[in-house]
């Protein structure tokens, strides 16, 4: 298990996210062209997140609300955010707006499966205990608690998920995640 999760686990990352890049890098660029020629504002947004050992790093996500919107309400969005554009809509509603992540796993600030990266301003949710051990992992793009309900989910529950990963941490269990969420995208459940 600490071969797997010391060294084959970040050479995954590299070789899928190197491929994934390569192979979705027309549907990178159009999704960039539709959101520029839809809104102002950059195709990118960028929001400081708290990685690896309290690491931060700015995780990318194809911008899917009004320039300026993070100044003009609250952080967290439900999917009748007025704030949200047309766009930006199906852009969540495929996690489409989530695949410039690919290139946080490239850096090696993030990995493919892990607990999902949280604000800095969330941090004093969580216990000292949770933080311990879900910090010692790399966030991911997808997770247990994804794969378990999403934003569906009760803050107790993904706490337990993300506790449960670092602590068994797994080829096995990672292969499963990633069955798990294809199947989620693809039928939509507790896509937003």
């Amino acid at each position: 298990m600490m071969l797997y999760r010391k060294y084959i686990k970040r050479g995954l990352d590299i070789v899928f996210s190197i491929i994934l890049i390569i192979g979705l890098s027309p549907l990178l660029l159009i999704v960039w062209v539709l959101i520029r020629l839809n809104s102002k504002g950059s195709g990118i947004y960028k929001q400081e997140r708290v990685g690896l050992n309290k690491e931060p790093f700015y995780i990318y996500k194809f911008r899917t609300m009004v320039l300026g919107a993070d100044k003009f309400g609250p952080a967290s969005t439900s999917n009748k955010d007025s704030r949200i554009t047309k766009l930006g809509k199906v852009l969540r509603k495929t996690s489409i707006d989530e695949l410039p992540q690919i290139f946080n796993i490239l850096k090696g600030e993030m990995s493919f499966i892990g607990p999902r990266p949280d604000v800095p301003q969330h941090l004093p949710m969580f216990s000292e205990k949770h933080l311990l051990k879900r910090l010692k992992v790399k966030p991911g793009l997808t997770g247990l608690s994804q794969v378990n309900g999403r934003s569906s989910i009760s803050l107790a529950d993904r706490i337990a998920y993300d506790e449960e990963y670092a602590d068994s941490l797994s080829f096995v269990m990672d292969v499963k995640i990633i069955m798990a969420t294809i199947r989620k995208i693809f039928i939509k459940d507790g896509v937003n």
